[in-house]
């Protein structure tokens, strides 16, 4: 009892090296955001003017943060650490939403954050990123509904942007995520992770 107790503690205990790769993913998943923002604004503003909602479509890309921290460090907290790091670079740097990126950062990092912990941090499959980026879609569906007045938005809109945002975050975020981690450990750059030595 107490060598499995020890062993699940040591399994979820951060070392410094993962502290550094999470920093790391997270100054660089923010700067993916920070050039992500003026194009997929763009992209959100022509999709909606199509048909309101299809907007979520283009949210997959800020989603990125919290599912690769959860694939490559693989411990409770990893998730929302990056996604909140990659937001404030994001913010820092400047972006048309000011500070309120944080607080998609916080939601979207929760949303990813429960799907792992669902799995009890033992599952990184491709099924489980895509879980993960649709949980990180679904934090940012909830906060929007404040932070951009999507709950004054009629049940048509708030509908389609949340079934966007899920097939977006499935794919964007989930899929490409996956593959990402996967081209990062084929260079050897995660070997001392676990999901560097055996695959994702």
């Amino acid at each position: 009892m107490t060598t499995t107790a020890a062993r699940t503690r040591a399994r979820s205990s951060w070392r410094v090296i993962d502290i550094i790769i999470a920093s790391v993913l997270g100054v660089a998943t923010g700067l993916i955001f920070w050039v992500w923002n003026s194009i997929g604004f763009a992209w959100t503003t022509a999709m909606d003017a199509l048909t309101p909602g299809f907007g979520g479509l283009a949210l997959g890309i800020w989603l990125l943060g919290g599912v690769i921290g959860g694939l490559v460090i693989r411990k409770p907290g990893a998730a929302i650490f990056v996604e909140v790091l990659a937001a404030a670079v994001s913010a820092l740097l400047g972006n048309q939403w000011g500070i309120e990126t944080l607080y998609h950062g916080i939601a979207q990092g929760i949303g990813a954050e429960l799907v792992f912990a669902a799995f009890a941090y033992r599952r990184f499959t491709l099924p489980v990123a895509m879980l993960a980026g649709a949980g990180a879609s679904v934090g940012n569906f909830l906060v929007s509904l404040f932070t951009s007045a999507n709950i004054a938005k009629s049940l048509a809109f708030n509908s389609i942007y949340l079934t966007c945002g899920v097939i977006s975050g499935v794919i964007l975020a989930g899929l490409l995520g996956h593959w990402l981690v996967k081209a990062l450990a084929g260079t050897g750059a995660l070997d001392r992770f676990a999901a560097g030595r055996k695959r994702v």
